[in-house]
């Protein structure tokens, strides 16, 4: 029986995020908007994520009014959006009416299907999210953090899949960050979450190990119903297999997309330019878009690989790499097996950091891993042993609840500390809640911006500047039409 494969098109959002840490402003996707939203896409992945944070730090751009311009120019096609479950877009976990609240208004601003995920797969950081979601009408996608590990075999990810239907969430993500999945191990997993689940199953892999487009194709043909990928120019590397690759590849049998490619072509040439000017900016690095198989050797992301040489090379101790990359396992282990992916995958390798180069194991712990150990991020896969959570956390709370649990609400105290000059829409206490200091330069900044305009004199184009106070601030500088972004301390 032929079955129609949709494409969820990711060049607005994850494509830009992992291979130029996010910099797409709004004038380099208006372009292709209307093109797009001709294609017949499943969706298409705009918002969320890093795009948040970035729009507010460094491209001067009010991320709501940019999900606003994406509706506009992209009636047709469904929209979606990438959420930290408790954590929204933030770095922390919030209350639940900020929590509600967000998911009202992203809705009202034209977002269609929320992908909502949590670093250590606790479905308790996600209910919230997923009824919220539910009942203003939106698509609750909740995502499967992929990870490798002894736990970590196709009876825990099924499980986890039943608890996630349980949640009456609409369908399910596979959500592999850092290109561990294998052709063969996706399709026996797909082909088993299918068995039991009965909504759709979206596929998402990156391309870090070279093998995602292998993975999806077979994916496909185990049962998945979506996969992710990315216009051809700005794909491959840490990005996504190529969309055009994959309408091509599947034209002409059961899963044939429908998709134009000649339609898809007239996209990849405003996305090329984009890519050269990029490259041409410095904003991306070539080597973004090579093949890192020691992401398989390692069973480690590529940016905490490259985090963990950062780290070495600032403390002298370049040589301690091998050894640090043998202890991950161990501390991993030791914290109960957390999925490595934003923020677990930086608490463990920094501490994987400090186990080799103080000599002593935990000799030193960061807050963080303190925190992750006490239960403050959510329950970790596998029990963490008491005499090591003692030894770690000392006399310290230990959270056995879901931790939004003991966060007061916090919405109204949130619109009472921001000064009502700086309110321009309801949806700027939700920029505030989550980014502090950066949303209230950006505010500034727009007042200043705004009081030019009226008094006709060229805006200030000043970027956000960085959160904690004055220093540095972020400039986007164009020499000799090159634009180049400096930080200036």
């Amino acid at each position: 029986m032929a079955k129609k494969i949709g494409i969820t098109e990711t060049v607005l959002r994850d494509a830009h995020q992992s291979l130029i840490a996010t910099r797409m402003p709004i004038g380099d996707m208006e372009p292709m908007l209307e093109q797009l939203d001709q294609i017949g896409f499943h969706s298409l992945e705009c918002w969320g994520g890093a795009t948040f944070d970035s729009c507010l730090r460094f491209l001067n751009e009010d991320p709501w009014e940019r999900l606003r311009i994406i509706r506009k120019k992209c009636p047709n096609t469904k929209l979606q959006m990438l959420f930290r479950g408790q954590n929204m877009l933030g770095y922390r976990h919030y209350a639940d009416d900020v929590l509600e609240y967000f998911v009202q208004r992203s809705v009202a601003n034209g977002i269609d299907i929320m992908r909502i995920f949590d670093a250590l797969n606790d479905i308790r950081n996600l209910e919230t999210a997923i009824k919220s979601c539910k009942k203003e009408g939106g698509h609750a996608q909740v995502a499967i953090s992929y990870t490798t590990g002894p736990v970590f075999d196709i009876d825990y990810y099924v499980d986890y899949a039943k608890r996630i239907r349980d949640t009456g969430a609409d369908s399910i993500c596979i959500k592999d960050m850092a290109g561990l999945l294998t052709p063969y191990g996706t399709y026996d997993l797909v082909k088993a979450l299918k068995e039991t689940v009965d909504i759709p199953i979206q596929l998402h892999s990156h391309y870090t190990s070279g093998l995602a487009s292998m993975v999806l194709l077979k994916g496909i043909e185990a049962g998945a119903d979506v996969v992710d990928t990315a216009m051809s120019p700005l794909a491959l590397g840490t990005s996504h297999p190529a969309t055009e690759s994959m309408v091509a590849a599947l034209q002409g049998t059961e899963y044939d997309t429908g998709l134009n490619l000649v339609a898809l072509s007239k996209i990849r040439e405003h996305v090329d330019t984009l890519r050269q000017k990029y490259i041409e900016s410095g904003l991306l690095n070539p080597k973004m878009l090579a093949v890192d198989a020691k992401t398989l050797l390692y069973q480690v992301p590529g940016g905490m690989l490259s985090n963990l040489v950062s780290q070495l090379e600032q403390a002298g101790k370049s040589d301690k790499f091998e050894e640090v990359l043998a202890e991950v396992p161990r501390v991993r282990k030791d914290a109960g097996y957390p999925p490595l992916v934003t923020p677990s995958s930086q608490i463990v390798g920094t501490q994987s950091v400090f186990n080799v180069i103080t000599g002593e194991r935990y000799k030193m712990v960061t807050k963080e891993f303190k925190d992750l150990i006490a239960g403050r991020y959510g329950r970790t896969p596998t029990e963490i042993d008491p005499a090591f959570r003692k030894k770690i956390c000392g006399d310290a709370e230990i959270i056995t609840c879901r931790p939004a649990d003991l966060i007061e609400p916090e919405l109204d105290k949130l619109r009472s500390e921001l000064d009502s000059k700086y309110v321009k829409q309801e949806e700027d206490v939700l920029s505030y809640a989550q980014f502090g200091q950066v949303a209230l330069k950006f505010f500034e900044q727009r007042e200043k911006q705004e009081e030019a305009t009226e008094q006709g004199k060229p805006a200030e184009q000043v970027k956000a500047v960085d959160a904690e106070g004055d220093t540095p601030a972020n400039f986007r500088v164009t020499i000799n039409g090159k634009a180049f972004d400096v930080s200036v301390e």
